[in-house]
């Protein structure tokens, strides 16, 4: 094919390829939430409607990209963590993020009537920025997921209780901001108990612990050759075992659920989303 004198702009481009043998996480955040979340007067401090249409969202890129072996969700973030042994777009850090963040955004748009259909969207748009970060190992990706869920914990915990103070307790914003300040755990929780008789043990899990999504294999054994990839860096899975294992995937169900992440037992019972890594 004939080349332009103008070709040589291509030179400019840049690219960065991720390592390889390391978990890929892309998180995705929204732009401006506060401001997007008061115009459309989400309720405080949490709005169901607007969490389901984010869970939906990232059930739609789980399906869109099957690579992602699972996600975790809070607030308006998502984080999708890709399979170690994952190729996609050669591993091109700015295809995988674009990819990711307009399919979620899309998404989130498209879904949006279906969730919230009492409130039309108005410019501005709700849209969402992304970031990639490499984890190496099993126990830095756990540990990944842990600080998302306690991030969760501490920030929910919070706002459940200034938003009793200000709503059920009269308190401006100001006055319940001060309240607040410096105290730990065990004083929410009896603010929220002894002033308004809230148990937080009992709020909804979602709230409490944000959302797991990952493929739900039934307890059926997955593929020992898929599994032992990424024990060891240089096995590379071949096509065939590849491609049974998108198979295998595509009949599995995507689940949503609430649930503690930062133990054993979540992962112990599922092998599968972290293909038995034995560099814990």
């Amino acid at each position: 094919m004939a080349k332009s004198k103008y070709e040589y702009v291509k030179t400019f481009e840049q690219t960065t390829t991720l390592l390889p043998n390391t978990y890929i996480v892309v998180r995705v955040d929204g732009r401006g939430f506060h401001k997007f979340c008061t115009k459309h007067d989400f309720e405080k401090p949490n709005d169901r409607a607007a969490l389901d249409l984010m869970n939906a969202a990232a059930v739609a890129v789980m399906k869109e990209l099957p690579d992602i072996s699972f996600a975790y969700g809070i607030s308006d973030e998502f984080s999708f963590i890709f399979e170690r042994s994952s190729r996609l777009f050669d591993r091109r850090e700015s295809k995988i993020a674009t990819t990711v963040v307009s399919t979620f955004t899309a998404y989130y748009l498209h879904l949006w009537s279906t969730f919230v259909p009492s409130k039309p969207l108005t410019p501005p748009l709700p849209s969402f920025d992304g970031r990639v970060v490499l984890y190496p190992s099993t126990q830095t990706i756990r540990d990944y997921m842990s600080w998302r869920q306690v991030d969760c914990h501490i920030n929910n915990l919070y706002n459940t209780t200034f938003w009793a103070l200000v709503q059920r307790g009269g308190m401006d914003v100001t006055k319940a901001e001060e309240k607040l300040k410096g105290t730990l755990a065990a004083d929410k929780n009896e603010i929220l108990f002894s002033q308004f008789g809230i148990n937080y043990n009992k709020e909804p899990e979602m709230y409490r612990k944000g959302s797991i999504i990952f493929y739900d294999y039934h307890q059926e054994v997955p593929d020992p050759a898929a599994l032992a990839v990424s024990k060891n860096s240089e096995v590379e899975i071949s096509k065939t075992q590849k491609e049974k294992e998108r198979k295998r995937r595509s009949k599995a169900e995507i689940v949503v659920q609430h649930t503690d992440i930062t133990k054993d037992d979540f992962w112990e019972q599922r092998p599968w989303l972290l293909c038995g890594d034995a560099d814990r």
